[in-house]
């Protein structure tokens, strides 16, 4: 049976990719795929009927970005979620400090659907519907 919606945890943090994405520019491509995806767990995958590669829907409390999945594939991490640090993952985790000067950006609970027909937003598409600048 395929579910709708599955609750997990996010966590972000860095990745090899997303550091040499980094160094060609944040509006380039390599950083864009290399930010704009979601690594998940094969069997949570496979309980949303979502394949490697096909667009996801990740909401938090904060707001909620259409990510590409990616299958993890150094193991096993049922009921987490990975994103690279960037715009799209800072796009739904808390800007909260909590007094100690940065947020959290480990742990936030979160709800993960299938958006095979929903667009992962570029960059620039994106930092205008989170700020509402553009070129």
């Amino acid at each position: 049976m395929v579910e709708q919606k599955l609750n997990v945890t996010l966590l972000t943090g860095r990745t090899i990719e997303q550091g040499v994405g980094k160094e060609y520019g944040k509006s380039s491509q390599e950083y864009f795929e290399a930010c704009s995806m979601c690594y998940m767990d094969a069997q949570d995958m496979a309980k949303l009927g979502v394949k490697n590669n096909t667009n996801i829907l990740v909401t938090t409390a904060n707001g909620s970005i259409v990510l590409k999945a990616v299958k993890y594939t150094r193991g096993t991490m049922p009921g987490l979620i990975y994103i690279p640090y960037g715009p799209w993952a800072n796009a739904i985790c808390s800007n909260a400090t909590t007094s100690i000067g940065m947020p959290s950006f480990k742990g936030t609970p979160a709800q993960v659907e299938a958006a095979p027909d929903k667009k992962v937003l570029s960059m620039e598409a994106l930092l205008k519907a989170q700020f509402g600048r553009g070129k």
